[in-house]
């Protein structure tokens, strides 16, 4: 059996994202880890919160090996201003975006399998003059990919964004017929290709309450959801819907379901947190490569303490693992 390679990247070095990275460390794993980080931070860290790394210099030209506990194959970018555990500074934003950028060219090209992110601080990067909005829009830029698909997956749940990081006032305009389109399609494609299901079963979310209430709460689901519902069920695409939010996540549905795709953020995000928070996962779907990542931020707070909880980092990389 081949042994793939999975890129991880830290994410904010004030954070708990180094922490969780040598934490998993601590386990076997059937992959190759490698980190794409400053080898000093890693081991700073590590010497803080009392856990053994032993890193060595990865080579990608080389003969890929499963993780050993305690040792970490790394690809070392240096960060530009000393970072201390729980203190945030602007400029680490370069820092954090060059191994984001690295990680993404190294899967492009096909030199990792799959890469796995820790959690960013967007207000850092932000402050930093880096326009950054998520993950899931930093890596359709630069992989110049026009739509990606924001997946969570929690226990046997997987729940899609039609929409992402958008506020709420600007969510109705975003959801036209193309868009949907090209969302289902992108996670019907990559639903196969990443969770083998040959034929996934589809529940669409109504955007309205009570899925419009047949036109008398709003018209979406009249005029845009059902008719793009329809013409790809005659695709073939196994899709129900749409169906009121308040109840497509009730037993009754989801025992029908392989993956419900929600109309924007705050609709599927509080049942993910509320169903496993520190265990969930977020993919990136409809890029030239796997990404998973963490379900949770940065938590700058308790970042080179013993409450570091690494689960949904773990979470990632065995669903990375399994996919590919």
């Amino acid at each position: 059996m081949t042994v793939p390679r999975l890129l991880i990247t830290p994410g904010e070095p004030a954070g708990i994202g180094p922490d969780i990275t040598i934490r998993i460390a601590q386990q076997a794993w059937p992959a190759e880890l490698v980190v794409v980080a400053d080898p000093a931070l890693l081991e700073e860290r590590a010497q803080q919160i009392g856990l053994p790394l032993r890193l060595s210099e990865c080579d990608t030209e080389q003969i890929i090996t499963p993780h050993q506990p305690g040792n970490l194959k790394i690809i070392p970018v240096e960060l530009n201003a000393i970072s201390q555990a729980g203190k945030l500074n602007p400029e680490h934003a370069k820092y954090v975006i060059q191994t984001l950028e690295k990680a993404a060219s190294l899967c492009q090209q096909k030199k990792a399998n799959a890469m796995v992110t820790g959690p960013v601080h967007k207000g850092v990067l932000n402050q930093a003059g880096i326009p950054f909005i998520g993950h899931t829009e930093f890596f359709a830029n630069y992989c110049h990919v026009p739509q990606t698909v924001m997946l969570f997956v929690v226990n046997n749940l997987k729940i899609a964004l039609a929409t992402t990081h958008l506020p709420l006032s600007q969510v109705s305009s975003a959801i036209t017929k193309t868009r949907l389109q090209t969302v289902l399609t992108v996670l019907q494609s990559e639903i196969q290709k990443w969770f083998h299901l040959s034929s996934p079963r589809i529940l669409v979310c109504g955007l309205n309450p009570h899925a419009g209430e047949n036109g008398y709460l709003g018209r979406e689901e009249i005029d845009i959801i059902t008719p793009v519902i329809e013409e790809l069920r005659q695709q073939q695409y196994h899709i129900t819907g749409p169906l009121p939010a308040d109840t497509i996540f009730t037993p009754k549905y989801l025992q029908q379901a392989d993956v419900v795709l929600a109309m924007y953020h705050d609709q599927a995000l509080p049942l993910v947190k509320y169903l496993g928070f520190g265990n969930a996962v977020n993919v990136t779907l409809g890029l030239p490569f796997l990404r998973t990542s963490v379900d949770h931020g940065t938590a700058v707070d308790i970042a080179g303490t013993q409450s570091v909880d690494p689960s949904s980092m773990a979470a990632a990389v065995e669903l990375a693992i399994n996919s590919i």
